[in-house]
C-alpha cells in the first residue's frame, strides 16, 4: 500500500486543525508553513475536505479553515477517502469487484483480508488520537514491532 504526497498532506493539515483545539479559523497559508507543504496544493486538498464535509471555510480577513466536526469524530480513514476515494483497489478496482482464476484464484480473499486490515486500522485511529500522541494500544503495538518498518 501506498499513501500518496496528497493523502499524507491531507492528515497532516487536519491534524494541525485538530490541534488546535476548535480555535479558528486558520488560514490555508498558516498550515502550508506549519506542515511544510505547498500552499497551492494544500489549497485544493482543502477545497477536497471541504467538499467532502471534513472542513468548512471563512471568507474574509479573519477567514480560513476549521474542523467541521469534533477532531475525535473524524478518522484517518474519513481523511484519506475524501482527498484520494477507497482506502484499498487493485488497479483502480475494489476487491469484491474482481475475480482471479487457477493458481490466482485465492488472490481475491487475500486482497479483501488486506483491504479489511487497512480499514480496521485507519477507520479506528481520529484526528484526535494521533494529535495527542494517544494511539490505540493494537496500532501502538502493530507499530512498536521490531520488523514493522524494515524491508525484508
Amino acid at each position: 500500500m501506498r499513501i500518496s504526497a496528497r493523502a499524507d498532506y491531507a492528515v497532516r493539515a487536519a491534524l494541525e486543525l485538530a490541534s488546535s483545539g476548535g480555535d479558528g479559523p486558520f488560514k490555508a497559508e498558516a498550515i502550508a508553513d506549519a506542515q511544510d507543504i505547498p500552499h497551492k496544493f494544500l489549497e485544493s486538498i482543502l477545497n477536497d475536505m471541504r467538499r467532502g464535509g471534513l472542513v468548512v471555510s471563512q471568507r474574509g480577513g479573519n477567514g480560513g479553515y476549521r474542523l467541521a466536526k469534533p477532531a475525535d469524530a473524524i478518522s484517518i480513514a474519513d481523511v484519506i477517502r475524501v482527498v484520494e476515494g477507497p482506502l484499498v483497489s487493485v488497479r483502480g478496482v475494489r476487491p469484491p469487484e474482481l475475480s482471479y482464476s487457477g493458481p490466482a484464484e485465492s488472490l481475491l480473499p487475500l486482497w479483501i483480508a488486506l483491504r479489511s486490515n487497512v480499514r480496521q486500522i485507519l477507520e479506528g485511529v481520529s484526528l484526535a488520537d494521533v494529535a495527542s500522541s494517544r494511539l490505540p494500544a493494537g496500532v501502538a503495538a502493530l507499530a512498536d514491532a521490531p520488523k514493522a518498518w524494515v524491508n525484508p
